[in-house]
Formats: structure tokens, sequence, C-alpha cells
């Protein structure tokens, strides 16, 4: 497939790790001589790079397989990421499809897209992810003023719900050297922000005898460098290093994110999680001891087969007892090739929905009350655009601001003195 002239549209499902990984593969595209374009726009190649998490994510993929080929029926079509390993042939089964490139290939998108034959069979690519080991450090920086940098990838961990080690393999990471000068480059494109992503970022480094706190430590001595933020780390593995060193540090954001998925010990033993409540509620009470304006997010999974009604209360009521900012809220999907999907007692759907739902408007009131602390105070917002005609953008720790101003602040950080609280976000004044 020659690149003269050639416009390519990309569509990223899932998680931010998977954005930076789209970001840097566009990159190497337009590097090329192709021309990026919107997904919606008419497009010679549309590129989805998928998730397959959940149910709805892989629905989502064959859905805009088919919306990319009505927008334009001659246009080639490539399939990446982690629905694509796992289930490469069923894709390549799907009418449209050229391209199928799991795990280990997707960063040779290049060389397939010149392979294509229009007569011939779709080109499917997916090694065996056992046998993946090699780490493709990756960013986002073109769309917002914070930067996405995958520092790590894979998980040797065994939740018996989760795809992810069969999608993306064991748990592999850079260097704190090569990490360093990955950062330096997204630095170079005047964000103001970086995300440290990965599957499980609290492993980075294990297999060559460095550490994640040692990683932060590192980065925070990068002079132009103004905010690091963590997207998301297991409990156990949050260390009071780490928490020590984010009340310490100047450019560590105070935010964390980590998952739970469950108020049950019950439920997180079925899980296969690696801690229980008490060590959950331990690290609340240890990041909140060092500083009580830290936001403090939570992912939880409603539905799990075995969850009783019982058992779901009782993650409720640990949840709404935990001094925390916002919850994100998963429905349980059946994964092909999980321990769940054999497991008993299933939950019914509509069960699954209202529980859902329950946990949505905790989050809601746990919001709005964490927001409620920071009424006539004020905290420095980076600005990342417009929208309804307010300037929007989020403190360091992670409060959503509004402000009405006529001057542009896009990524910019700026002192904001936050006066009303909206539920979802803030009203700020200067």
């Amino acid at each position: 497939m020659s690149t003269q002239t050639k416009r390519i549209a990309f569509h990223t499902l899932g998680c931010k790790l998977n954005f930076s990984e789209t970001s840097t593969i566009s990159r190497d595209l337009t590097n090329n001589g192709f021309e990026k374009v919107k997904f919606k726009e008419v497009a010679d190649c549309y590129v989805i790079n998928t998730c397959s998490v959940t149910e709805n994510a892989d629905k989502e993929a064959r859905k805009l397989i088919r919306q990319a080929k009505r927008k334009n029926p001659f246009s080639k079509i490539a399939v990446i990421g982690c629905y694509a390993q796992l289930k490469p042939n069923e894709i390549a089964k799907i009418d449209g499809v050229d391209v199928v490139l799991g795990a280990n290939e997707k960063f040779q998108l290049m060389k397939y897209l010149n392979q294509i034959n229009i007569e011939g069979p779709p080109i499917v690519v997916s090694s065996d992810i056992n046998y993946v080991h090699k780490f493709k450090p990756s960013f986002s920086s073109e769309e917002r003023t914070r930067a996405y940098l995958k520092v790590q990838d894979g998980c040797d961990y065994i939740c018996s719900f989760c795809t992810i080690p069969m999608a993306r393999g064991k748990s592999r990471s850079g260097t704190i050297k090569s990490t360093v000068a990955e950062v330096k480059k997204v630095v170079s494109c005047n964000n103001q922000e970086i995300v440290l992503t990965g599957i499980n970022i609290g492993d980075f480094g294990k297999k060559n005898d460095e550490s994640f706190i040692d990683l932060l430590k590192a980065l925070d001595n990068i002079e132009k460098l103004k905010r690091i933020r963590i997207s998301s780390i297991e409990p156990n593995l949050l260390t009071d290093d780490i928490i020590e060193f984010c009340n310490i540090s100047k450019k560590l954001m105070p935010h964390f994110h980590i998952p739970l998925q469950s108020g049950s010990d019950k439920i997180l033993r079925l899980m296969r999680r690696r801690y229980d409540t008490e060590i959950y509620k331990e690290r609340i009470e240890k990041i909140l001891k060092t500083n009580l304006e830290i936001c403090i997010g939570v992912d939880v999974i409603v539905g799990f087969p075995g969850e009783t009604y019982e058992d779901f209360l009782e993650t409720y009521h640990f949840l709404n007892e935990l001094n925390i900012a916002y919850l994100h809220v998963f429905s349980y999907s059946e994964r092909d090739g999980t321990d769940a999907v054999n497991f008993k007692e299933k939950v019914s759907q509509s069960d699954r929905f209202k529980r859902s739902k329950m946990l949505h408007i905790l989050s809601e009131k746990k919001q709005r009350d964490f927001y409620n602390n920071f009424i006539n105070k004020k905290r420095p917002v980076l600005f990342e655009g417009m929208k309804n005609g307010f300037q929007v953008g989020y403190t360091d720790n992670y409060i959503k601001v509004n402000i009405q101003n006529p001057l542009n602040y896009h990524n910019q950080i700026i002192d904001v003195n936050l006066v009303e609280n909206q539920g979802n976000y803030m009203i700020g004044v200067l």
C-alpha cells in the first residue's frame, strides 16, 4: 500500500495505555507519508486499536469496522490491540477487515499496510503471548495538555475475571534511564503534565532490579517537567515510600487511583486479588494521614459470580465509610478464557444494573462531598480547553474546574479560587 497522499484515521478503545500506543503508532505513520484525519472523515485506511476488557468493547470494535467501511467502501481496515490478540481469526472473518495485528505486531503496522493485497485474504499476525517479552515505550501528546506515558506493560497476576495477561503477556518495563529519556521527549512537546500509565505500574522495574519509587524520584528531578500523575496502582504495591514521597514531591500530584473491585473479602478471594479489605482500608488511612487534600479514586466491579445482595451491601457500606473522592463502576462482564466464566451463581443483568446505579449515585455523593472541602480555596489548575463557553481544567488534586475569562489559558497552570460546587465540576474565579 503506497503511502503517497494516503489519509489514515485512528480510533482507540479502552484504557489510556491504548491511547498512548495509538499516538505512537500514528506518529510513525505520519512520519512516513500518511496524512492523519479524524475517524469520522473519509480516509484511505482506518485503524482500530481495540480493548477486550468487556463484552461491550468487543461489540464496539465490530461496530466501528462497519462504520468505517460505510464511510469509504474502498478503504483498508486494520484492527490491532487486545481484541486482535485474543481473537484474531474471529476478527479476520468480519467483512472488510484487511489486517489483524496482535500485541507484538501492532507497532509494525506500517510494514503490514504495505503488504495488503486487495484480492487476497486478510493479513493476520498474532504471536503466542507467552513469547512476547519486549517492552515498547509509548506516549500520547497530540490532543491534550497532559501526555499519557506508558512505563509498564503486561501483568503477572491471575485475577479470575481478567483477560489482560492473555492479551498483553507478562509484566515488563523499560529501565529508569530509558523512561527518563522518553519523559524528556514528552516535555519537549510542551506538555505540562505526564500521566504514568501501565497495566500494573507498581511492578515497574522488578525484572531490572529497579522500583517504581526510584522511577518517581528520577522523574521528579527533570527540570522542565511540571506535573507527574499516577494513573492507577494496586493497593498491595502502593508502598509507604510512594505515599510519603507524594507528600514531599513538588511534581507528583496529590491523586491516587486505587482499584478495589469489591468490598467483600469473600468476593476478593473469588477474584484472586492480592489484598483484602483490611489492607485496602489501611492504605487509604495511610494516604489521608499524610495529606487530607489528596484525591482518591476507586475501581469497583458489581455483579461478580457469587456476589449475593448481602455481599454487594458489604461493598457499598465499605465504600461509603471510606474517605474517597469518586468511583469508577464496572458491571461484571463474562470473558472467554477466564476462570470466572465457569463460576456458578451468576448475577442477573438486571441486578448488575441496579447495583451499578447505586454505586454511581454513591460516587456522585462522594465527589460532591470532596469538592465541598475546597470551596473558597485556591488550587493550581492546568487548563485544557473550552467547553460551553468555559475554560476547563483540572487542579493538582484532580478537581474539574470551569472559569469564564476572555483570555486563553490553554496549557497554562494558574492558581484559581474555587467558589461554587456544581457536583461534577467547580466554578472558579481568578
